[in-house]
């Protein structure tokens, strides 16, 4: 088991970062951001962001956007060296707007000494996994 790991199921933690999204809660998620993280959501159009303040606004802004709001992790695996898989489904009604919304991301996660330093999304689950086994190959 890598040092990243060892101290924490990094998959549990994982699960617990996205919960805290059913609950709205910006300064849950950032609590286990390292400083300088960056979360990329790119692939989706809406860019990188870069340090902890960045990442606060993002997601004030992007809780902000919901009427009504769930989350579920269907998988999510611990590839070793600090690097996390997870297959996220995403469903809910946006503020405003009759609109309904539903979507699944890959997303990768690379955990360092229990916090997270970079999150990415993908659209494509497919080239999340691959993206996700490189990382961690190239890690270890």
């Amino acid at each position: 088991m890598s040092e990243a790991s060892a101290t924490a199921d990094l998959v549990e933690m994982t699960g617990r970062v996205f919960e805290t999204a059913i609950r709205h809660d910006p300064e849950a998620a950032l609590s286990v951001s390292a400083p300088a993280a960056v979360s990329d959501l790119s692939d989706a159009a809406l860019g990188t962001f870069e340090r902890v303040a960045a990442i606060g606004s993002l997601l004030e802004h992007w809780c902000a956007t919901w009427r009504v709001h769930l989350t579920d992790v269907e998988e999510a695996a611990d590839l070793d060296q600090g690097v996390v898989f997870a297959r996220v489904w995403e469903d809910g009604h946006r503020a405003g707007s009759d609109s309904h919304v539903q979507q699944r991301r890959g997303w990768v996660l690379v955990w360092v000494e229990d916090v997270i330093s970079r999150a990415t999304a993908y659209l494509d689950i497919n080239r999340a996994r691959t993206v996700v086994e490189r990382l961690a190959e190239s890690r270890g």
